[in-house]
């Protein structure tokens, strides 16, 4: 069977680094000086990007997305709402925290406090979750929302808090809920997210949770687990939960893996792969490659296992989803624009959204995944 890429063509090879490459095509880009959860997970490719090289032009051209736009003099938050609760909105507090941690400017740390302090007044589930957002779904987590705020939650812990066992606690929770709650034990996949009131349109009668495995969600939870388990007391109980999450997520993710592509399709639930409508989509995929590629570095997987599912989903992301533009510039291709449970949850739904070109979703975790693969030999 021929795989739906969406037909986008292999651009020519990067000539040194595919992480450098996409960093300096989406300088030329322009990227929006925002806040939003696809610029900071973007930037999470610049601080790879100058891991890897120390370009201090990355820093620089960084620096200026942050200051000003984001973080103000004074250290608040432009337009932040102190009465609005939404778990993406704290995403950006990783890329404030990297910047205290590299200047030690008292304004990012002001900043940081800023969403730290919000999510103590965040709603939350009867059983301890944080709702994804407040009004508009009550009692709901999505795996996005872990991404979202969690992994900041964790590590603002570590830099301020670390001894504060209770915060440990609470942060092991979400992972629990989320997790116990969406996982179906079979596959070891997880559905898009769950309502502990079984109130939403999409949530079974029973449990609560979303009928789909979209793929992108999964992502951002595997991205999320590598993020927060290295931050967790080495003796905390919900570490090594953690770590059980991450590693048989891991093994459903091998088993779900596309053969002919190496890529993951956008619904990866039965009997959907293959399904007319659905394709290979290109944030998942970048951000299932990414995991891979770290857990091996990181010991948490087993070299043996996932090294070669881990290059043939890399060049899935190279050969297909990696355009180069008339002026030399890497364009990233195949990325869904959205998903949401505020809809019905259908499979209609989910393959009806658009997909479209340099969404910061996809590139950022290309940029890691390159990263993985340039800094260390595998």
């Amino acid at each position: 069977m021929k795989i739906p890429f969406l037909v986008f063509a292999s651009g020519a090879a990067a000539s040194t680094s595919y992480l450098a490459w996409t960093a300096d095509s989406f300088i030329k880009h322009g990227v929006s000086k925002t806040r939003s959860y696809g610029e900071a997970t973007l930037y999470e490719g610049y601080e790879a990007a100058y891991a890897l090289t120390k370009n201090e032009t990355y820093a620089e051209w960084y620096r200026g997305q942050i200051d000003d736009s984001v973080v103000l003099e004074n250290g608040s938050i432009s337009g932040w709402r102190y009465d609005y609760y939404s778990l993406d909105d704290y995403r950006i507090g990783n890329n404030i925290l990297w910047w205290y941690e590299r200047t030690g400017e008292a304004k990012y740390k002001q900043a940081a406090d800023v969403i730290r302090a919000q999510l103590d007044r965040h709603p939350r589930t009867p059983s301890g979750g944080f709702w994804h957002r407040d009004p508009n779904y009550p009692n709901q987590m999505w795996l996005d929302g872990i991404f979202m705020a969690d992994s900041f939650y964790a590590k603002w812990t570590s830099l301020f808090d670390a001894k504060n066992e209770s915060a440990w606690d609470d942060i092991a929770l979400q992972y629990d809920l989320i997790d116990s709650r969406t996982r179906n034990k079979t596959t070891n996949l997880l559905v898009h997210g769950y309502d502990e009131s079984l109130k939403a349109v999409w949530a079974n009668p029973v449990t609560g949770a979303a009928p789909l495995v979209w793929s992108r969600a999964v992502g951002w939870y595997f991205m999320s687990l590598l993020e927060v388990i290295p931050l967790f007391p080495p003796g905390h109980p919900g570490r090594a939960r953690l770590v059980t999450y991450f590693i048989t997520l891991a093994e459903g993710l091998k088993k779900a893996q596309d053969d002919e592509s190496g890529g993951w399709w956008l619904i990866l639930s039965d009997p959907y792969p293959g399904v007319s409508g659905n394709y290979i989509e290109s944030s998942a995929s970048a951000m299932f490659t990414f995991g891979w590629l770290k857990g091996i570095n990181t010991g948490l997987l087993k070299r043996k296992e996932y090294l070669e599912p881990a290059k043939k989903a890399y060049r899935g992301l190279t050969g297909h989803f990696v355009k180069e533009a008339d002026d030399g510039t890497l364009n990233w291709e195949g990325t869904v624009e959205v998903g949401s449970l505020g809809s019905n949850g259908t499979y209609e739904y989910y393959i009806s959204i658009p997909v479209v070109e340099n969404d910061h979703r996809g590139a950022g975790p290309f940029m890691l995944a390159s990263y993985e693969l340039e800094s260390q030999p595998i």
